[in-house]
């Protein structure tokens, strides 16, 4: 399929005033599928660039037509992109990409009863139905980070890890809570330092703050840290590198950032979760109205094992980590 690539770029911007405006990819001839990023957008080797992977796939695959909308600042104008995605009539499928959409992206859902909606990382209210037209998709994120926890209880030689997550909020937490499980199921006697980067959006767009942090949790003995940062981990990828310690990352195999530092990466694919989605727009078969889960079953949430890392990770403690996540499908180990 021949691709166009239609800029709309910032003298468009400063001559209406209005929020960022979307870049299309595509051959006009095709269903048109929608995507507003979430804080650090596209290149953040990380959440963003996954969910946009999503989107190159269903456009190459599935012969749809894409457009998306970058933020601007800490992503304010949320509410305001996903409104100019739904009022177009060409495009009946939207994306709001993180927990932060969760808010307006249910109010648009509402207002736009014809549009289908689907935000990743969607937090509910607990007691609200979730509009019929809306998909929640979420990840095992607490699943996959007992795995990392574990993993780097298995592999650490100064039995002292870090965590690094960015927005200090209910999803990171959990990211927090299942690494800490891990590493302490395999490793009671483990030491584990825990940091946030702060309390608003721009925390994950901070890779200074992300590196000064691992800076000082490897000065206090971490030999791996665990990062669940966005565009922030970067800094903590470099302050791995600096060090010649280890550094697990996340949503995405980020290995290639600093090869032979990355111990692994706990992957949410992403990518697989937007092109399943646009697909049952396309058949018929949309799963509204309900929280949809890609889990540990099926490696839609997993830790990267290849042979880029295989000499990082001792063959003992890939068994380990395999019975793990094993026992956790089949129910035998209960992750709340």
């Amino acid at each position: 399929m021949k691709h166009s690539f239609i800029f709309l770029g910032m003298l468009v911007m400063l001559l209406a005033g209005c929020s960022p405006q979307p870049m299309s990819e595509g051959s006009s001839d095709g269903m048109t599928v929608g995507m507003v990023f979430d804080v650090g957008g596209r290149g953040d080797k990380s959440f963003n660039d996954a969910a946009y992977h999503g989107l190159e796939m269903s456009r190459d695959s599935l012969g749809v037509d894409i457009v998306y909308i970058e933020p601007s600042g800490e992503g304010a104008d949320r509410e305001a992109a996903l409104r100019q995605l739904a009022a177009d009539p060409a495009v009946p499928v939207i994306f709001g990409v993180g927990l932060l959409f969760s808010k307006d992206i249910t109010a648009m859902a509402e207002e736009f009863p014809d549009k289908y909606f689907a935000c990743i990382d969607y937090l509910s209210k607990p007691g609200e139905d979730i509009p019929a037209n809306l998909s929640g998709i979420v990840f095992q994120d607490k699943q996959g980070s007992f795995l990392a926890g574990a993993l780097a209880g298995l592999v650490t030689k100064s039995n002292t890890v870090g965590f690094i997550g960015g927005m200090e909020s209910s999803i990171i937490k959990k990211f927090q809570d299942g690494f800490t499980a891990g590493a302490k199921h395999v490793n009671p006697d483990i030491t584990i330092i825990s940091g946030y980067i702060g309390m608003t959006g721009s925390a994950f767009t901070n890779p200074a703050k992300g590196k000064e942090l691992a800076l000082g949790q490897y000065a206090k003995g971490a030999d791996i840290i665990y990062q669940a940062a966005g565009l922030s981990g970067l800094g903590v990828v470099e302050a791995a590198r600096e060090t010649e310690n280890l550094v697990i990352g996340t949503d995405r195999d980020q290995e290639e950032l600093a090869p032979g530092y990355v111990l692994t990466s706990i992957t949410k694919a992403i990518d697989r979760a937007v092109f399943a989605t646009v697909e049952q727009v396309q058949s018929g078969t949309f799963q509204g109205g309900r929280m949809n889960v890609f889990g540990l079953d099926g490696r839609y949430t997993d830790y990267v094992y290849n042979q880029n890392n295989a000499a990082l990770i001792s063959q003992d403690a890939h068994v380990r980590v395999e019975k793990i996540r094993k026992q956790i499908i089949d129910g035998e180990l209960s992750i709340e």
